[in-house]
């Protein structure tokens, strides 16, 4: 039998899981949620994840590289078996990647899988939202940073308001739960209370995303901040008290509050920047070219696709994302200032 040489993490301050569960790290955490990058291309180009000026500095990868479709289920069931329960398809942009509809029914069908959910631009979802819920998916994160026509598209590079909404209301009419996602600026600090009433409308969760420093902090802005305390702050002023609540976890990062006055309007923050929530983190991120990240705000990685294609067996995979596991840090060091993010970009590893 040829030898399979697995990637190891090295130079990595870790601490060792006793518990002999590949999917529990050194600081007790457990992993049910797998985020799969299914593709580094977008149809979008957003100033804070891919603008037109950084596209030079960018190379995408050969197809000959990305998973294939087969690849992608193996590699979940294997984490199927291990306790993963959660997937999220993520990009680059899922939505173009040719066949996504059938690799979501290929998911929905791995045992012990529990939810097949998407992150998209919603672009796509007119189209798409009917046979992707079909096919199993349950729940589409669409990014909306805008309501403003103008500023939506300046925001998105090539982006269409106008179908993005379709796409939302096309989701909604399908069975699938929604949610709002907008990366939260300085300059739309005006625009979240309409952002929460329009979700709402529409029967979507609203939710706010602090703005992270990664292709090395290069799109990052510290002036740009708007902090989860002061969302919190602009959205209590105009809509009331906010309660705290559980109702809406899904082993996700978002912490969530609802209006008291209104206790089915809920909105979710996901604050990475000021209120870390590093400690209760299970999640593993997979990119296209199947690398798999033990977090999003360091670079070390160990290639899953290597183990597949040198001819390794699933005991092979399974100890590999062990080693990934490991070597999973408590948490990251992104700053304020900008600094202590990684390298990689959003667009590559899906956020």
């Amino acid at each position: 039998m040829r030898r399979v040489h697995l990637p190891v993490i090295e130079g990595l301050p870790v601490a060792a899981s006793s518990s002999g569960d590949p999917l529990v790290d050194g600081f007790a955490r457990r992993v049910r949620y797998l985020r799969v990058s299914v593709t580094d291309r977008c149809n979008y180009r957003c100033s804070y994840c891919m603008p037109e000026d950084l596209s030079e500095q960018l190379v995408f990868a050969p197809r000959s590289a990305v998973l294939t479709f087969e690849e992608i289920t193996r590699l979940v069931r294997v984490f199927a078996k291990l306790g993963v329960r959660k997937i999220r398809l993520t990009g680059g942009e899922p939505t173009v990647r040719k066949g996504i509809v059938d690799l979501v029914a290929q998911i929905a069908n791995v045992g012990g899988i529990e939810q097949v959910v998407m992150t998209t631009n919603g672009h796509l979802l007119p189209e798409l939202a009917a046979p992707l819920a079909a096919a199993g998916l349950s729940t589409v994160n669409v990014s909306l940073d805008s309501l403003d026509a103008t500023r939506f598209a300046k925001l998105t590079g090539r982006g269409d308001l106008s179908r993005v909404l379709a796409g939302i209301d096309a989701a909604r009419a399908a069975g699938l739960r929604v949610k709002t996602n907008a990366v939260a600026l300085a300059d739309s600090a005006n625009e979240l209370v309409a952002l929460c009433h329009d979700a709402w409308t529409r029967g979507a969760t609203p939710r706010f995303i602090e703005h992270m420093p990664m292709s090395g902090g290069q799109l990052y802005d510290p002036g740009a901040e708007l902090s989860a305390a002061r969302i919190r702050e602009i959205l209590t002023a105009e809509l009331g008290p906010l309660v705290a609540t559980t109702t809406s976890r899904d082993a996700g990062p978002a912490r969530y509050w609802a209006r008291a006055s209104e206790p089915t309007n809920e909105v979710g923050i996901i604050s990475a920047m000021t209120e870390h929530f590093c400690d209760d983190c299970n999640r593993l991120r997979l990119t296209a070219t199947g690398a798999l990240h033990a977090c999003l705000g360091h670079d070390d990685a160990v290639s899953l696709r290597d183990v597949l294609r040198n001819g390794g067996t699933d005991e092979n995979v399974v100890a590999a994302i062990g080693t990934s596991v490991t070597g999973k840090r408590h948490g990251h060091q992104f700053q304020r200032s900008g600094a202590g993010g990684p390298q990689k970009h959003m667009i590559g590893i899906g956020g």
